[in-house]
C-alpha cells in the first residue's frame, strides 16, 4: 500500500464532503489532499473563511504574513500560490522577493509583520515591542488575526511539505512564465 496521499479527483471525492468540492476545496491541490480526511476538511472550512476572507488585515498585509510564513517553512507550494495571490492584490515582484530576505530590506510596514511571523515561528510568542508595533499598525484584531494566519498556514505548510502536494497547474504555469527575480 502506498503512503502517498495524492490530490483526489472529482470522481474520487468523498460524498460526505461533496458541498466543499464545489466551493474553495475543489480548486486547490492542498484541499484535494486534505479531503482524505473529510471531517478535518469540514472543520477547517470556517477557520479558512475567517483567515482568508474576514480577517482584520488588508489583502496585502495578509499576503505579507502568508509569504513570510511560507518562506520560513520552506514551503514551495505556499510560496508559489501566494506569489500569485500577492500579485493579484497589487504587490510587485520586488516587494514580494524582499519577504524571503532579511528584515532590513523590507519597508517599515512589511518589516513589523514579517518580524512578528519570525518571532512566532522561532519563539512561539510575540515580543512586547512587536506587539505594540503590530497594534499600532494593524490593531488588536489584526494582531490576533496575524497569529491565526501564521498558525493556519503553518498547518498547510506541514501538509504540503510532508505530502509533496504538487503546485496547482495554473500557478505552476504562472511561475514558469513569470518567476520572481
Amino acid at each position: 500500500m502506498s503512503t502517498k496521499l495524492k490530490p483526489l479527483t472529482n470522481g474520487e471525492w468523498p460524498e460526505t464532503a461533496a458541498e466543499l468540492r464545489e466551493g474553495f476545496a475543489g480548486r486547490l491541490n492542498v484541499y484535494r489532499v486534505m479531503v482524505h480526511h473529510p471531517d478535518l476538511l469540514a472543520a477547517w472550512a470556517p477557520l479558512r473563511d475567517h483567515v482568508v476572507r474576514k480577517r482584520a488585515m488588508s489583502d496585502q498585509q495578509s499576503e505579507v504574513v502568508i509569504l513570510r510564513t511560507g518562506h520560513n517553512l520552506d514551503a514551495p507550494y505556499e510560496w508559489a500560490h501566494h506569489v500569485s495571490r500577492g500579485r493579484a492584490v497589487g504587490m510587485d515582484d520586488l516587494r514580494i522577493a524582499t519577504l524571503a530576505g532579511p528584515l532590513e530590506n523590507m519597508s517599515d510596514a512589511d518589516r513589523v509583520l514579517a518580524r512578528a511571523v519570525d518571532e512566532l515561528m522561532t519563539d512561539a510568542r510575540l515580543l512586547p515591542d512587536t506587539r505594540e508595533e503590530l497594534i499600532e499598525e494593524i490593531g488588536a484584531k489584526g494582531m490576533l488575526d496575524l497569529m491565526a494566519t501564521v498558525g493556519f498556514y503553518s498547518v498547510l505548510g506541514f501538509l504540503v511539505n510532508s505530502l509533496d502536494v504538487p503546485v496547482d497547474e495554473e500557478v505552476a504555469a504562472e511561475m514558469a512564465a513569470n518567476p520572481i527575480r
